[in-house]
């Protein structure tokens, strides 16, 4: 029979309780109490104790750990390098990755040893500081101390060149290695990625032997923040068809994606997979999925989702307030915004964002402007640009010029081109001349590269009929080289996106679209339609060119498209990139009548839903 002592048996249990008590910590105070436990107990001399502690206040989601484990760091006299490496790391995951760097300046000056975990953490910091120089400095570390080789070192050394913008160090490590791991390839496709330069990093991408998750995600994220969506869902299906499964990530960026598109069959099919595969649908993935079903026409599926989301963050609400403000609901996004805070949730400056948007898509004058100057009263949040520039819409969109010229003037924040911007749409809509030319000449100077602020302008003196004054904008416009956007409208079925440009001719079944939208334009006829020029006055003098055109607009293009296409009663989806304009949204209202269609378009800032000759804006856009 073993024999235990009473000490050791002391030490052992005392031990067992205080890690018992440390793994159901959860307050300072109560961390405090177990650092004096193990100082009386003299724990604290022992240098597994010691390191299950620190190693607790590192890894720990509480802010005040972290401080408090570099306190009783300091107090060691020769700290080894295990807790040294756990201490840098510490710093390098947190909000103050500068620490990682002064901690290393201090191991050196205590001549500490290192390790091939060392250097890492270390990289990891420099990363999130961007900090190049730094980062040559460890690089020079690693090669004094032998670690060159090393295939942890040097692909933290890659990663950290690559975010800091130095591709060629970062190609030029990545091919002196001779067995890169999924690690480096990662790693210097990611910083590609990160530089937007996603031609090199498909190259890259198709050359790796074996693909991994992370591998995937950062290739469709990154096409996702270029705005190439759909080289994203493509990527994405590519993904389903390998032997790699999808992670969060990927699944919410490819949501994303589909959102960006109006894609709504195949958001469907990745909400439908998310249910069959069990995936939980967190925080990130709730807001995606309510995303993707509002910018996609669908609000009560984004509402269905909502619901369903069991905590919801102040992020699920203002993804659903955004919903309602596209669609035009203003009550409704009114009356979310006093939901969330009766259930304790308060709004951030992105709610208030969308919140003030819904406000002026739907004419709440008043409501907005309570909103808006509760924000620092009620909610401690300073208004920022975006804010103010919702109120200039909202009182422009209503008719108030001279109230949103004063409150611009009025404002503690210098105005940008898109507050300007905002006043003079307005002045256009309500045909104030005279304030419309001097808000176009500020325009004009503070952003000359602008198409639209030429256009606008131009719009208005040819509203009053000022055609010297038009085309001398005109020619303004042409010596600085800007060119007008394009109107471009697509629409997806059976997973397939078909894009039109004005005028297009490209589309192969071109020459069937332009039949059927001869009969269509018949039936116009025949229920008093008559072309509504006004908005394209500066297009071209003759009436009847300008009519052609008017009749190439993309929109209808993709709208007669989608009648040839699809089964009487489905409804058509359409996405806009610029404003829709007042010829084309009265032909979409006509068609919704006549084809007994209901129509869903989504131009450049809101969904008009179209049904039995109206629109949901009820015509204020």
């Amino acid at each position: 029979m073993t024999m235990i002592s009473c000490s050791s048996f002391s030490f052992e249990h005392n031990l067992y309780e205080t890690m018992s008590c440390l793994q159901r910590c959860s307050k300072q105070d109560e961390l405090k109490q177990i650092h004096a436990r193990m100082l009386k107990t003299g724990l604290m001399q022992h240098s597994y104790a010691v390191t299950k502690f620190l190693s607790f206040c590192v890894s720990s989601t509480s802010s005040d750990f972290l401080p408090y484990a570099q306190i009783v760091f300091d107090g060691f006299d020769r700290p080894d390098t295990f807790l040294w490496n756990l201490m840098i790391k510490g710093f390098s995951c947190s909000d103050e990755p500068k620490t990682s760097l002064l901690l290393y300046h201090r191991m050196l000056c205590c001549s500490a040893p290192h390790n091939a975990y060392t250097f890492p953490s270390l990289l990891k910091a420099c990363s999130n500081l961007s900090a190049f120089q730094e980062t040559t400095q460890i690089h020079a570390q690693i090669t004094k101390l032998g670690y060159e080789n090393d295939v942890y070192a040097v692909n933290s050394l890659i990663n950290s060149y690559a975010v800091t913008g130095n591709f060629e160090l970062a190609h030029l490590l990545f091919d002196r290695m001779s067995k890169p791991d999924a690690v480096s390839w990662n790693s210097v496709i990611k910083g590609y990625v990160k530089a937007g330069k996603m031609d090199i990093a498909l190259t890259l991408f198709q050359k790796m032997a074996e693909k991994n998750a992370i591998s995937w995600t950062t290739m469709i994220s990154g096409y996702v923040e270029a705005g190439m969506n759909n080289e994203a869902l493509q990527l994405f299906h590519e993904m389903q068809n390998s032997d790699v499964e999808p992670d969060n990530v990927s699944l919410a960026n490819a949501l994303s994606a589909c959102a960006q598109l109006g894609a709504l069959e195949q958001g469907k099919w990745i909400h439908s997979y998310l249910n069959k595969e069990r995936i939980r649908i967190d925080s990130v993935l709730g807001c995606v999925l309510i995303d993707m079903y509002a910018k996609c026409g669908e609000m009560e599926e984004a509402l269905g989702v909502f619901n369903n989301i069991k905590i919801k963050s102040v992020q699920a609400w203002t993804a659903l307030i955004s919903g309602y403000a596209y669609h035009g609901h203003g009550r409704e996004a009114i009356s979310k915004f006093m939901e969330m805070q009766k259930m304790g949730v308060k709004p951030n400056v992105i709610t208030f964002t969308a919140v003030l948007t819904a406000c002026g898509y739907t004419g709440l004058v008043e409501e907005g402007k309570l909103i808006f100057y509760s924000m620092e009263r009620d909610y401690n949040l300073k208004p920022t640009i975006e804010h103010y520039g919702c109120i200039v819409d909202l009182l422009g969109r209503a008719g108030f010029l001279d109230e949103a010229k004063c409150f611009i003037q009025d404002m503690p924040l210098k105005p940008n081109a898109v507050i300007w911007g905002a006043l003079l749409k307005a002045c256009r809509m309500h045909k104030n001349i005279e304030l419309g030319e001097e808000i176009g000449d500020i325009l004009i100077a503070m952003d000359p590269f602008h198409g639209g602020r030429y256009v606008h302008k131009a719009n208005i003196h040819a509203l009053a009929k000022q055609w010297d004054k038009a085309a001398e904008t005109r020619r303004l416009m042409k010596e600085q080289g800007v060119a007008k956007v394009p109107g471009c409208s697509t629409i997806s079925f059976e997973g397939t996106t078909h894009e039109f440009l004005a005028g297009d001719r490209s589309h192969p079944e071109i020459k069937k679209i332009q039949s059927k939208w001869s009969i269509v334009r018949r039936k116009l006829e025949e229920h008093g339609y008559v072309p509504e020029l006004e908005d394209m006055l500066l297009d071209l003098v003759d009436v009847d060119e300008r009519e052609a055109i008017v009749h190439q607009h993309s929109e209808k293009l993709a709208i007669t498209y989608g009648l040839l296409k699809t089964k009487p009663g489905t409804v058509i989806r359409i996405m806009k990139n610029l404003r829709v304009c007042k010829d084309c949204h009265r032909v979409t209202k006509l068609i919704s009548k006549i084809y007994k269609r209901d129509i869903v378009m989504r131009d450049r800032t809101r969904f008009h839903h179209f049904r039995n000759g109206k629109c949901s804006c009820g015509d204020y856009w």
